[in-house]
């Protein structure tokens, strides 16, 4: 691990001299995109952050204050595993791909700029945020997901740089000027193009989005491109505190909505986020991540894990199949206005696979919550609408369906729209709340403290200094 070079690193960057000059030339392009993009007005902050230090489970997150504009991005591989092979696939059990293979060279690439593009859309999602922090705790998750979203985009643009040669410099600098939202050049997922202005949003956003994030890195984490795989592996460590903020921050929300309701039935009148919004609120970031996992029916999945490039989740330790050559997956489709089920082959259902298994782990989150309600003494539960429901992408796309994924009509979803997703006014509303709390130890009142601070701190503690 060299810490020390201007681009901290455990590839070795200082021996391909080509390959260093060419970062070293992304790096200023990328810290004018982090200043003009990043979070703003607390640049010059002491933020009391991780940082990896180390690839290995105890040695990685070193914590400290740091400026974020001096935090140590850099690029970081889990360890290489010796004679490691294409686990999945028609070449399954092939030696690993230590470079690119020239047949699958455009289809690595596509993979490698969609994650990379993820990356700084969510940074400049939630630029604003920190004007209206509901503590100091808070503030200082918001900025550690900030960084490492940077650190996930080097990570993505190491790759680029060592194996796609001038097309991968040139991918490269273009992730750096798309902007999430603009109109022009927008980011290439539609879930990193919605607003992300109040906390609701993003606490909702890490548990739901960054959640895909996991799935899709675990899938590449697989990979038979060993340099891909390894990335992801490490990549994984970082992401999981982003879930853990977004999972955690919803129940905190929701707790406190319980306590207030005590007092007052409608917790409107004594500044909470009502239940129903909150649920709006799950409607809306579920169906936008589910959508990130592509069409259910999918050729480019099929090619992805032929080619040993995108593997399941937890490849090798939940299936014994790696070839999937055979056997099928049913799903429900739409038909000459019906819903109807068709059986496809697996490969081509590979995305679907995926997202079933993100439903999953999402449910788990929701059970916390209501398990929070609970607690507190409250009968009302908050769920997951059906996976059809509010889609833009795949097969139940242009189509109109409810909460519980039955086929409407255009005319009934519009009428109940507005029960279902945030309106105008229900982000009115929770804006108004969002009043920024920075005293030490203090936290907003539409929101409950954290059982406990980060790495042994407690909750008061200057976890930024302003």
């Amino acid at each position: 691990m060299n810490l020390n070079e201007r681009i901290p690193n455990n590839v070795n960057l200082s021996e391909d001299k080509r390959l260093q000059r060419a970062l070293e030339k992304w790096l200023p392009n990328f810290l004018s995109w982090w200043h003009d993009m990043g979070p703003e007005g607390f640049q010059e902050k002491d933020v009391w952050l991780r940082t990896a230090i180390d690839v290995g489970s105890e040695g990685w997150a070193h914590f400290d204050y740091v400026k974020m504009p001096e935090y140590r991005w850099g690029i970081f591989l889990e360890p290489a595993q010796p004679d490691a092979k294409v686990g999945f696939g028609d070449n399954f059990g092939a030696p690993a791909y230590q470079e690119v293979p020239g047949e699958f060279r455009n289809a690595l690439r596509r993979i490698i700029v969609t994650q990379g593009d993820t990356e700084p859309a969510s940074v400049e999602q939630q630029r604003r945020l920190g004007a209206t922090c509901p503590s100091l705790y808070d503030l200082r998750n918001l900025f550690q997901v900030n960084v490492e979203e940077g650190r996930h985009l080097w990570a993505m643009v190491y790759l680029l740089h060592a194996y796609f040669g001038r097309d991968g410099r040139d991918e490269a600098d273009a992730l750096l000027e798309r902007r999430s939202g603009n109109p022009d050049k927008p980011s290439i997922l539609e879930a990193f193009n919605q607003p992300c202005d109040d906390w609701l949003n993003f606490y909702a956003f890490t548990m739901f989005t960054d959640r895909d994030g996991k799935y899709q890195l675990s899938a590449l984490a697989e990979s038979g491109f060993e340099p891909l795989a390894r990335t992801c592996k490490f990549m994984l460590t970082e992401e999981e505190h982003h879930m853990f903020v977004g999972d955690t921050g919803l129940s905190r929300v929701v707790k406190r909505t319980a306590q207030l309701m005590k007092e007052n039935e409608d917790v409107r009148e004594v500044g909470g986020i009502p239940l129903d919004i909150v649920q709006k609120y799950i409607n809306f970031w579920f169906s936008y991540s589910l959508d990130l996992f592509g069409g259910e029916i999918s050729s480019n999945s099929a090619d992805f894990f032929a080619a040993g490039l995108k593997g399941r989740f937890k490849e090798q330790e939940q299936y014994t199949d790696h070839i999937a050559a055979e056997g099928s997956f049913t799903m429900m489709v739409v038909e000459n206005g019906k819903l109807v089920p068709r059986e496809v082959p697996l490969r081509n259902a590979l995305n679907e696979i995926l997202r079933g298994e993100y439903v999953k782990d999402c449910e788990k989150g929701l059970a916390r919550w209501n398990k929070a309600l609970t607690d507190e003494g409250m009968s009302q539960r908050l769920f997951l609408p059906n996976i059809r429901f509010h889609r833009h992408v795949g097969e139940y796309a242009g189509h109109n369906l409810d909460l519980d994924g039955n086929l409407i009509s255009k005319e009934e979803f519009e009428a109940k729209k507005s029960e279902w997703l945030p309106t105008k006014e229900d982000r009115e509303y929770v804006g108004s709340l969002m009043k920024p709390v920075t005293e030490v130890g203090k936290i907003a009142n539409w929101i409950a403290p954290p059982t406990s601070g980060i790495k042994g701190k407690p909750f008061e503690f200057e976890y930024v200094r302003l």
